[in-house]
């Protein structure tokens, strides 16, 4: 059983870019979330760092699902209430079809039973978007090492 790491603690963790000679490899990224502002901000602060590339940014379940067989990206940020398909059906859907990106929640839900379904659904992270600015990029280094994240407001104590 993988133990979460909470809040800022993952900051340590060694997924860090990876430069072969003028080569960088970055992490690719998919944005769902049906707030264009969210979007935006999300995207310019991982665009700030050069590790990550956003390779899409969608705001339906059905456009992920769309987008990440198309685009197989390396890590899915994914709003929980998306219209119809929400992010936890999602995540239940890739996951059953064998998709391996690795999945981060990003949400205003800071309840423990959203925090259940989540990772129960697959999730690997879970950020809570009040603590987006301190907590993001810590959970898709961790989540990358393949370490659990969970913003330090909540407890997970599955798998």
């Amino acid at each position: 059983m993988r133990s979460p790491v909470l809040g800022h603690a993952a900051a340590g963790s060694n997924a860090r870019t990876v430069v072969e000679g003028e080569f960088v490899a970055q992490t690719s990224i998919l944005l769902a979330d049906v707030n264009p502002t969210v979007l935006d901000h999300v995207r310019k602060l991982l665009q700030n760092d050069k590790q990550y590339r956003v390779v899409a940014t969608v705001n339906d379940g059905d456009a992920v699902l769309r987008e990440c067989y198309r685009l197989k990206p390396d890590v899915v940020i994914l709003d929980i209430f998306m219209g119809e398909l929400s992010g936890i059906d999602v995540a239940r859907e890739l996951r059953n079809c064998g998709n391996q990106s690795k999945i981060v929640f990003l949400t205003v839900h800071e309840d423990q039973d959203f925090l259940n379904a989540a990772m129960g659904a697959g999730g690997s992270a879970y950020v809570v978007k009040s603590r987006v600015d301190l907590d993001l990029l810590s959970a898709v280094d961790a989540v990358l090492c393949d370490k659990l994240f969970v913003s330090s407001s909540l407890m997970y104590e599955g798998r």
